[in-house]
């Protein structure tokens, strides 16, 4: 990815708010808890890795709190009201990547990128140079079908670049990514998170952020 680090600004950051916050969250799928009464705050500046072996759960809590999917008891707060009351105001302060790049293989790289800012109320003519920053410059016209899992990962990401939400719910953002790549976007967590953002991002990889700079929320494997 490119050495540029330049991003917007963010709608209205206010240092140490908390921006998110979950209740009492349970969560129950095929008749086993994933995880149960689950209290915790997040704030502008926190960059929180949820992590957990495979089946533990860490998806189900990313989609709660992105408002995607519903827990089985228990509440999700945008700066203290539930976002199932204000789910317009939330989904415009919110970024959520997913596991799937979301890529579609009969558009070019830039048309693909060009539909999901304009999807998301960004400027699609910032496109073209979003791409180079996640050095996919040169590619801009490639069909996306042409292109390798890692440069799809690339194209899903660029968003961030011009994103001005304050939350960043990811999950596992540094699939097929190189580890120039992955360097590029740790800077970027904390570029956000300095600027009064937050990162919520599932990894299975060790960060590598100072101590300080990173929260873990860890989610155990349950049989029942």
């Amino acid at each position: 990815m490119a050495n540029s680090l330049h991003i917007k600004p963010l709608n209205n950051p206010t240092n140490n708010q908390v921006l998110l916050s979950a209740n009492g969250l349970t969560c129950i799928r095929e008749d086993r808890i994933l995880f149960e009464a689950l209290n915790f705050s997040v704030c502008s500046g926190d960059v929180i890795q949820v992590e957990g072996p495979n089946g533990s759960g860490k998806t189900s809590l990313l989609r709660i709190l992105a408002g995607l999917s519903q827990p089985y008891d228990g509440t999700v707060l945008f700066r203290e009201q539930n976002i199932t009351e204000q789910s317009d105001e939330f989904h415009q302060n919110l970024l959520y990547i997913g596991h799937l790049p979301g890529v579609k293989g009969e558009m070019t790289a830039q048309e693909n990128l060009e539909f999901t800012l304009a999807l998301h109320g960004n400027d699609v003519s910032t496109a073209e140079e979003t791409l180079e920053k996640v050095n996919l410059l040169g590619f801009e016209n490639a069909l996306a079908s042409h292109l390798s899992a890692g440069q799809h990962r690339r194209i899903s990401l660029a968003r961030l670049w011009q994103s001005t939400a304050p939350i960043w719910i990811l999950d596992e953002p540094f699939t097929a990514i190189d580890k120039r790549g992955v360097e590029k976007l740790e800077q970027l967590f904390l570029a956000h998170a300095q600027r009064g953002g937050c990162v919520i991002l599932t990894t299975h990889q060790d960060l590598s952020f100072p101590e300080d700079k990173v929260k873990k929320i860890t989610l155990d494997y349950r049989f029942y």
